[in-house]
């Protein structure tokens, strides 16, 4: 099983990311979970888009994402006024803790004592299990991944594949004690089992509980991409469907869903189309025979206008939670994602949680990363993710100090020490003659160099300086 530091219970400490990423290194399962699922993801997704002309895509989904940021709070009304059209309610949530209210509130006035959920990272983001739980409403996960992390009293180390920290010998144990399955390698009979497991919690559910890929404003349609049936049963099935979604997620019409599909799927999985496409318009007709008798949309909020307000940071809004940043990342591929403590972890967790949690209480998450620039070349709508982690990396120890209610925690964080020797090095570098005069004294001293340099040493062997300066090198060749 796990360990503990893979573990992540409701409302975990960011603050101790080095502690569980240190655990995390040390457990050589988990490392090898991570690094033969993401090898593997790295693998599809390249194939995925031989043929194409990526770059062109990319820009074409770049730009299909920021003409509708350009344009989100009139491609929002529209968007409500198209669902009130079709028979949808809207509602509006400023944070995760409303947006769960609001679920409630439908639940409770349907008589709901069962919900079942599809894939939904808002959700997650919400912890909406958590709270229906303590509302004395069950809330069962239908997506083989969640399902599997429910069961073990976990949260997704993934946005795409959650349970992917989890090898078949750990999932087979973990049926095996919570419901009784026998002890299996075959990957069909435990896919099999589960299945019989939740059909019958579909049929018997009062409410069914989904996220949403994209919101379509000028049909007034959500789209939703899936391949197990999971998400099709929970939006169908319960006489009572709720989506939940970030305001982010609208887009203006249906063309731009193709682009942004094409990206998702091979981004994500590898895969060319999932197995289902999902589009909802409207509750049941009065002609129909199957579907939902009410269709809710909650739109969250929950930081996402703050973000929205700064120009360099809108661009965090762009992404599709396709995770390719995360399967492409030396650090979250080696820690997994649960050493992160946050809902989405990763590179654009990195970008993202810091709004959300404070980047007083994140300031830890953008140093996580070796900026070696992976997850901006491989992100399907070009999200500058590097640019992002440098910015927030400055204002964790700076403070935001143009724009200190955009971030909040915007306190200097540096210590006295570090602060004093980073003058130091700025005020030499600022003067030829003393950088020239302390380089060659750094060179003839050499040997009384220490042998640490505080964390950067712990993994790392110190660097030895050279015997001459540069200067001194390029003066002789000169000669």
């Amino acid at each position: 099983m796990s360990e503990t530091a893979q573990q992540s219970p409701h409302h975990i400490d960011v603050k101790e990311f080095h502690p569980r990423a240190r655990a995390a290194i040390h457990n050589p399962q988990i490392r090898q979970n991570f690094r033969k699922a993401m090898d593997g993801l790295m693998t599809k997704r390249k194939s995925a888009f031989e043929g194409w002309d990526l770059e062109t895509l990319r820009d074409l989904g770049a730009n299909i994402r920021l003409r509708a940021l350009a344009n989100l709070p009139d491609l929002l009304e529209q968007l409500e006024q198209k669902l009130t059209e079709n028979g949808i309610t809207v509602h509006w949530a400023a944070d995760g803790d409303e947006a769960c209210e609001i679920v409630r509130d439908i639940c409770v006035a349907r008589n709901a004592s069962s919900v079942i959920k599809g894939k939904s990272m808002v959700s997650e983001e919400m912890e909406l299990n958590h709270y229906l739980e303590e509302q004395g409403i069950e809330a069962l996960e239908s997506d083989l991944g969640e399902y599997i992390v429910q069961l073990a009293e976990e949260t997704p180390s993934h946005i795409i594949m959650p349970a992917i920290h989890k090898n078949t010998e750990e999932i087979s144990q973990l049926l095996h004690d919570k419901t009784g399955t026998d002890l299996s390698h075959d990957v069909e009979y435990l896919t099999a089992n589960a299945r019989l497991q939740l059909r019958e919690k579909f049929m018997n559910a009062d409410v069914g509980v989904s996220g949403v890929n994209f919101a379509v404003a000028e049909t007034g349609t959500l789209c939703l991409v899936e391949n197990e049936g999971n998400g099709r049963m929970t939006t169908t099935v319960p006489l009572c469907h709720i989506a939940v979604t970030g305001i982010e997620k609208v887009v203006p019409n249906l063309e731009d869903v193709t682009a942004l599909l094409a990206l998702l799927t091979r981004s994500a999985t590898g895969q060319h189309i999932t197995t289902y496409f999902n589009m909802i318009s409207g509750p049941r007709k009065a002609d129909e025979l199957d579907g939902p008798e009410e269709v809710h949309l909650v739109l969250v909020d929950n930081g996402r206008s703050t973000i929205y307000q700064d120009d360099e940071l809108l661009d965090t809004l762009r992404c599709i939670r396709c995770g390719a940043c995360m399967n492409h990342c030396p650090v979250y591929t080696r820690v997994g994602g649960h050493a992160y403590g946050t809902t989405y972890p990763g590179p654009i967790g990195k970008i993202l949680m810091p709004h959300m949690v404070g980047l007083d209480e994140g300031r830890h998450l953008p140093t996580a990363s070796s900026l070696c620039g992976a997850c901006g070349e491989v992100c399907p709508v070009k999200i500058p993710i590097p640019d992002l982690l440098v910015r927030l990396r400055q204002e964790s120890v700076d403070g935001d100090k143009l724009h200190p209610a955009k971030v909040r925690g915007h306190g200097a964080k540096r210590s006295s020490m570090e602060a004093m020797i980073w003058k130091g090095w700025s005020w030499m570098h600022a003067r030829p003659g003393m950088y020239r005069m302390g380089t060659s004294l750094g060179a003839r001293f050499r040997k009384l160099q220490p042998g640490k340099f505080g964390g950067w040493t712990r993994y790392r062997t110190a660097p030895k300086l050279a015997a001459r300066t540069l200067h001194e090198r390029m003066k002789e060749r000169s000669q």
